[in-house]
């Protein structure tokens, strides 16, 4: 099969302003780019991305601009009714047919082609497939005009706003949230568009329809089998006959390809009819198996099924990258919670929701890949699709399958426009059930040969109505070979013979869930018992009564992004911090600019639940930039604590837990761990740090060092190395715990750490934990804190930022293309203690007691192992580029955070010079005395932009700090 995607050349005009039909516009009077009203259009897109593409219109997404745009609602539809053109070149030759394919369209269109009229039903979750062999002109140009139609029902926004507007949107089967929510104002054509991908396909006479792929195994997890399923559909007069073939193959080394597996059968179709086939079983002995992010590889198999016709040749063929893995969930009888195993192995979820990559559905591959792999660099988990959103794209779970991230998948109901809310919304769904269940199940079809889909949901924090519930149930029943836990050993004839091939359900291998707080998702029961979303004490999410159940759908918080972030989306007058006023209970009340408001913040105190404003817990803030910075220690705080303290109730408690939400599809102020310009905030690598697979942490509530092991392989012969350091450079408290063993799957209390209860503690200090492989001294985590006294603040934080901490950086930089690949060694040159010299705990400056630790069967080692440890962090510049930065200070350097900029001559005040996005190992991180971390940052440029990298810190001199630029030639400047 040919297949060329059209997504060039597009022109847009309102239908009010074009006074030609469809079909004159597609024969005698095609539009040009330079006669008015026809502008460049976005496709895939909708009619306010080209708007704004065109200025037409202000950017919604910048400060006030959204209010400047007509709603549909004031507008009436015919305003959002808009034409899409383009022309193609399609040669036919033979017995070839063409299809002309839209992958989606919101809501409704009329396709005229060459002068012939088609219809695209509504719907906004279906695929189109229109044949138009007899249309298209093989010896010229094509003509192709589209009028989209709005959704019928886009309904008003009442004036305070609120969840999905009026609710009128539900009444179609579209998108929720372009009502506007709590997270997110109205879009004003509510997505009307041409939004996802238009394609022509040329094959010969038999065409290949939705196969379908399912892995069955046994003798755990040796003995495979590969069951396939496809439609074939005649599309000639005649009878095929055909030669059907399945091919797997797996990527070695080097981009070479191994055979695993090929088979043919011969079949005939009779004409003008569509046939399913079955292939027999493929076996496979020991494959590769596909594992989420953090249990293992993500091992892909490419298959391939074509056909061959008699007479013809290859009349059609179709791929995808297919895992062999096997997903069971159930309750968990202990925690209450849903369980998940992969491939037979509990998972303990953690995660995050995603709404959409962009508001006005500017989706891109490239754009996905970013997204995708920026939560498999958090060590996420699972993504949750929210049914307000989109039912995401193949590309997005193509790199869920990748960098392997679960997929819960939920459909297009919400409980704020399906049930509920003000005014109370209709619980009956849309107003056409039979078109619900019709995109359900071409969804079903689209999706579900992705190894990362996990789950399907039918709404959130509601449940479809009743005939479409047990429709839904129906359509994805389990296939008794998935509904067990444990399968008993068959042979594969007589599971064939006696449960019937898997690959001929309608999906077969994952659960169907009603609704996102039902069947052990928050209390099970459809309570509202998910949330909260506002900042929190960090050491309340480790307490036991934080939350009652055993996996929580939503949990949330802040999200407030950088400086350049704000100065880049607002005008001047949206840079005004807020106003901190205090209340007679004693806590702070943030009152942010209405900028800020509008654009969703979230404050970082919360007097109802006397939680302290957190800013504030580091002094006065100045301005816009000091806020921001103390809002990312904020951040980076909350977000660690979270995850760590579900964590740390893992198994005992919970089964996993999913952070709402991961990003903004528009520039909120909110519940993001990345900002729309894709600038990471901190909480992103407190995330990134708290949900390592290996990981060694401090519970807040109990002040006990724990080491979480979520991986199935037991830990043995671990070392833990404790310091404390303060303010003036000294470690007052040092211990190393030799031969640790940690349970996989578990969570194991390794020591208190006392220092707070000592003699003289610092009211302000620095905890730094790792976790070290004895044979080689491999870290294998490490997390640093900065923890103040209980009922205390950060407020010596501030005269610290005077502080001149000397750093070393030793840069590397590898060029390919448009590519680059930086490994940043940052070392703190300040002086680090001796062995011989360090402040112990109780004072001492001899060896330290060697005390037996019975519950987890370690000692604790000599302060000499400190000095041995990091002399293998010693390196050698190897004539790399070296920079200095010097102080004279000796103590811990601080919060240091990389950035990338395009090296600008003309630039000007205020501009922003990022470059996004950037990939990091680590950021928003800090090193004590002679310690040294590697950064690895990776990105593309522009054409024609040379790249510079800066380091800023919290306490370091030269502010603002360090800046390297690179040439094209990778050489380093200063």
């Amino acid at each position: 099969m040919a297949k060329i995607t059209l997504h060039s050349e597009w022109l847009a005009a309102s239908s009010t302003q074009v006074h030609f039909t469809g079909t004159q516009l597609t024969t005698t009077h095609p539009p040009s780019p330079s006669n008015q009203p026809w502008m460049e259009a976005i496709v895939p897109g909708t009619v306010l991305a080209t708007l704004v593409k065109n200025k037409v219109v202000p950017d919604p997404f910048y400060g006030l601009g959204n209010e400047a745009i007509f709603d549909i609602a004031d507008s009436g539809r015919e305003y959002y009714t808009f034409w899409f053109f383009t022309t193609f070149q399609c040669k036919l030759s033979g017995n070839q047919h063409c299809d002309l394919n839209f992958r989606g369209v919101n809501y409704s269109a009329d396709v005229y082609l060459n002068g012939h009229k088609m219809v695209l039903p509504k719907g906004m979750f279906r695929r189109h497939s229109l044949d138009v062999t007899d249309v298209v002109h093989s010896d010229g140009s094509n003509l192709l005009a589209v009028l989209v139609h709005p959704p019928d029902h886009p309904g008003s926004i009442p004036p305070q706003g609120g969840q999905g507007g009026d609710h009128e949107i539900g009444k179609d089967v579209a998108t929720q949230y372009v009502q506007g929510w709590d997270w997110m104002t109205p879009i004003r054509d509510r997505n009307t568009g041409i939004w996802d991908e238009v394609s022509i396909s040329i094959t010969g006479p038999v065409k290949i329809i939705d196969p379908h792929l399912v892995s069955s195994f046994f003798d755990n997890y040796k003995r495979v089998y590969l069951h396939a399923t496809t439609e074939l559909e005649n599309k000639s007069s005649l009878t095929a006959e055909c030669s059907l073939s399945i091919h797997v193959t797996t990527e070695l080394e080097g981009g070479i390809h191994s055979v695993e597996q090929l088979q043919t059968q011969n079949l005939s179709i009779p004409p003008t009819s569509r046939v399913q086939y079955t292939f027999p079983e493929l076996f496979f002995y020991k494959p590769n198996l596909w594992w989420p992010n953090g249990m293992g590889k993500q091992s892909l198999y490419n298959v391939i099924i074509s056909i061959d016709v008699k007479g013809y040749g290859e009349s059609d063929s179709w791929s995808h990258h297919f895992g062999f893995r096997k997903i069971e969930s159930n309750i968990d009888g202990a925690t209450g919670g849903r369980l998940f195993k992969v491939n037979g192995e509990p998972i303990f979820i953690r995660g995050g929701n995603w709404i959409l990559s962009d508001g006005l559905l500017r989706l891109s591959k490239k754009r996905y890949q970013t997204d995708i792999k920026f939560h498999a660099d958090m060590n996420f988990n699972m993504i949750r699709c929210w049914g307000g959103g989109l039912t995401e794209r193949p590309e997005f779970y193509h790199y869920c399958d990748y960098y392997g991230l679960l997929v819960w998948q939920e459909f297009w109901i919400t409980g704020d426009v399906d049930g509920r809310g003000i005014p109370v919304s209709n619980p009956n769904g849309p107003l056409d059930h039979d078109l619900f269940l019709f995109c359900a199940r071409d969804t079903v079809k689209l999706l579900r040969n992705h190894p990362s889909l996990a789950l399907w949901v039918g709404g959130n924090e509601q449940t479809p109505p009743d005939d479409i519930n047990m429709a839904m149930k129906n359509y994805l029943k389990l296939h008794p070979y998935f509904r067990h836990a444990e399968e008993k050993e068959k042979t594969v004839g007589a599971l064939s013979e006696r449960l019937g091939d898997p690959s001929q359900y309608l999906d077969g291998t994952r659960i169907y869930i009603q609704g996102s707080l039902w069947d052990g998702f928050a209390d099970g029961k459809g309570g509202f018992t998910d949330g909260p979303y506002e900042i929190q004490n960090p050491e309340d999410f480790f307490k036991d009564d934080f939350y009652n159940y055993g996996f929580n759908p939503e949990v949330g918080s802040v999200g407030m992004p950088v400086a350049a972030t704000i100065r880049a989306t607002m005008p001047s007058e949206g840079w005004q911090i807020p106003l901190f006023r205090k209340l007679s209970s004693g806590y702070v009340e943030e009152v942010p600019n209405p900028l800020w408001k509008y654009h969703k913040y979230i404050p970082y105190s919360n007097p109802t639940k006397k939680v302290h404003d957190q800013i504030q817990l580091y002094g006065d803030v100045k301005d816009l930039d000091d806020f921001c910075l103390k809002a990312q220690l904020v951040n980076y705080i909350q977000y660690r604590a979270l995850l760590e303290g579900w964590t740390s109730h893992m198994w005992k408690k919970y089964t996993g837990v999913l952070i709402w939400k991961t990003q903004n599809p528009w520039t909120g102020l909110r519940g993001q761990f990345y900002d729309h310009l894709l600038d990471q905030t901190a909480g992103f690598f407190g995330c990134r740090c708290a949900a390592e697979p290996i990981h060694v942490q401090l519970n807040l509530a109990t002040y006990f060092i724990e080491v979480v092991n979520t991986t199935s392989e037991e830990l043995s012969n671990v070392a833990m190395e404790v310091s404390v350091w303060d303010l003036e450079g000294t470690c007052p408290h040092y211990k190393v715990h030799e031969n640790l063993t940690a349970l996989p799957k578990n969570v194991t209390p390794i020591v208190e750490m006392k220092y707070p209860k000592s003699k003289h503690p610092k009211p302000v200090y620095f905890l730094l934990l790792k976790l070290y492989n004895m044979s080689d001294n491999k870290i294998l985590s490490r997390n640093f804190y900065w923890l103040h006294l209980p009922g205390g603040d950060y407020k010596l934080l501030e005269p610290y930022r005077e502080k001149k901490i000397p750093l070393k950086i030793t840069s590397e930089v590898f060029i390919q293309g448009s590519t680059y690949k930086l490994r940043m060694h940052v070392q703190n040159t300040s002086k680090k203690p001796d062995s011989n010299s360090l402040t112990l705990e109780h004072g001492s400056k001899a060896k330290q007691k060697l005390e037996t630790v019975d519950s987890v069967k370690g000692k604790e080692q000599e302060a000499g192992w400190f000095t041995r440890i990091h002399k293998c962090f010693a390196g050698k510049s190897n004539g790399l580029k070296v920079s200095e930065i010097n102080g004279q200070d000796i103590g811990v350097a601080f919060f240091l955070h990389f950035s990338v900029h395009a090296s600008n001559k003309d630039y000007k005040e205020g501009e922003d010079t990022r470059i996004l996005p950037v990939h990091y190992s680590d950021n928003y991180f800090s090193l004590v005395p002679g310690e040294t971390m590697t950064v690895k940052i990776s990105f593309e440029v522009p054409p024609g932009v040379t790249p510079g990298v800066s380091l800023h810190g919290w306490n370091f001199d030269d502010k603002p700090s360090l800046k390297i630029f690179s040439d094209v030639t990778g050489n380093l400047v200063n």
